[in-house]
């Protein structure tokens, strides 16, 4: 397994968009940074680096933790993020599709007559083309 650095570590945690956290007395720390995640489970990742994160080299027990208990990414998400930019996928929900104006269902339900639960499984541009093709004598 390919060993992280201090560097690799923080590229990593700014490339995913984790906040740097600060320390009780509201400074930042002076022999680590720490940064959250906040993952779309609810739960609260974090992680530390030693000052300055530089080229040093983490030990493999060291790493294992950071990457398993810390970042909780596999070693080839972690270096897809560093190395490419790729995020790993924390199970994010999937992005629902547009909703549809309110007068388009409408027009569709209670002037072309389309049972509501067809309305709701159509796109926006089924949803045009349907009432189109009302207003043209085609449906």
């Amino acid at each position: 397994m390919k060993l992280g650095t201090r560097q690799d570590h923080e590229t990593f945690v700014i490339t995913e968009g984790w906040e740097q956290v600060r320390n009780a007395r509201g400074t930042k720390g002076s022999h680590h940074t720490t940064y959250e995640l906040v993952i779309p489970t609810g739960e609260i990742l974090r992680t530390r680096i030693s000052h300055p994160p530089d080229r040093t080299s983490y030990g493999p027990g060291l790493w294992s933790h950071i990457l398993r208990d810390q970042l909780k990414v596999t070693s080839d998400e972690f270096w897809g993020c560093v190395d490419n930019k790729v995020n790993p996928d924390r199970g994010a929900p999937p992005q629902r599709p547009a909703a549809l104006p309110v007068q388009l269902v409408y027009q569709l339900i209670h002037t072309v007559g389309v049972p509501e639960a067809e309305v709701a499984r159509m796109s926006r541009e089924e949803a045009v083309s349907r009432l189109n093709d009302y207003r043209s004598g085609l449906g």
